[in-house]
C-alpha cells in the first residue's frame, strides 16, 4: 500500500469526467484509470488517517484501511436516481463496535471540487437520538466548551447539523442546552477547494483536523456504548 502525499489532479478530473458520464459504458473501459487514479490515492489517503486513529482513537481504526472505504458502485434498487456510479469517493471510520451506520463516526469525501473531513453523528435512531439528548442534558457545558475551544472552532466553526423544529417536550423550551437538543444530527465539518488536494500540505492539515475532531466524535458516542447492542436499527426520527 503506498504512502499517500497528495491526490493526483489526474483523479479529479476522472471524477469530474463521471460526474458527466454516469454509466456502465463508460466507466468500464477506464476501470484501469480509475483504480490507479482515483481508488489507489483514497486508500492511502484512508491509511494515513487510519495510522492517526490507532494512535488517538484506536478504537476506530481499521486491521485494513481499505475495509473504511465506501463503494463507487451505487445501490440503486430502492432509487429514482438509476446512475451506477457515486460522483465522490469517501471513506468511514466508525467506532468499531457500534458499525458503519450506528454512533458517531469520522467520515472523509473527495469529489472534483472539493475534500471534505466531518465527524459526528449522521445516521441516529430513535434510541440513540435520546441516548445522545439525554447525555447532552446532563453534560451540556463540557460539550459546549469542546466545540467551541479556539483551536477546534478555528478549523470546523460552528456545529452543524439538522435539527427538529422544537425542543423535545421532555427537556423544556427553557432548558440550557435547548439549541443543542433540537439537534438530530450533530457533526463538525472541514472543507478544502479541490485544488489543496494535490498539495503537499493537505496531508498534514487532515491529520491535524482528524486530531481536533476525536474529542468531538467520543463524547458523542459515550452514551452509545452504555447501550445495549440490538441485532436490528429502530426507526430513524
Amino acid at each position: 500500500m503506498e504512502t499517500f502525499s497528495v491526490f493526483p489532479a489526474a483523479g479529479l478530473k476522472f471524477l469530474s469526467a463521471l460526474a458527466k458520464n454516469n454509466k456502465r459504458e463508460w466507466f468500464q473501459p477506464r476501470k484501469a484509470e480509475f483504480d490507479e487514479f482515483v481508488h489507489a490515492p483514497m486508500v492511502a489517503l484512508a491509511a494515513l488517517l487510519n495510522r492517526e486513529l490507532e494512535r488517538i482513537a484506536p478504537a476506530y481504526a481499521f486491521p485494513d484501511p481499505a475495509k473504511a472505504l465506501n463503494r463507487i458502485y451505487r445501490d440503486v434498487r430502492f432509487s429514482a436516481d438509476k446512475t451506477p456510479y457515486q460522483n465522490h469517493v469517501s471513506a468511514v471510520f466508525p467506532q468499531q463496535r457500534l458499525g458503519k451506520k450506528q454512533g458517531s463516526a469520522f467520515y472523509i469525501s473527495v469529489t472534483p471540487k472539493e475534500a471534505m473531513l466531518a465527524g459526528g453523528i449522521y445516521f441516529g435512531d430513535t434510541r440513540q437520538l435520546q441516548a445522545v439528548r439525554e447525555h447532552l442534558a446532563e453534560h451540556h457545558a463540557q460539550f459546549q466548551k469542546l466545540i467551541s475551544s479556539k483551536p477546534r472552532a478555528a478549523v470546523f466553526g460552528e456545529l452543524q447539523g439538522e435539527k427538529l423544529q422544537r425542543v423535545p417536550r421532555q427537556f423544556g423550551i427553557d432548558h440550557p442546552a435547548a439549541e443543542l437538543l433540537r439537534h438530530k444530527q450533530w457533526m463538525l465539518w472541514k472543507k478544502w477547494p479541490g485544488e489543496a488536494l494535490t498539495k503537499p500540505a493537505f496531508a498534514k492539515e487532515a491529520v491535524k483536523a482528524i486530531n481536533l475532531l476525536a474529542p468531538f466524535v467520543e463524547f458523542l458516542n459515550e452514551p452509545l456504548l452504555a447501550l445495549p447492542v440490538l441485532s436490528e436499527p429502530l426507526s430513524v426520527e
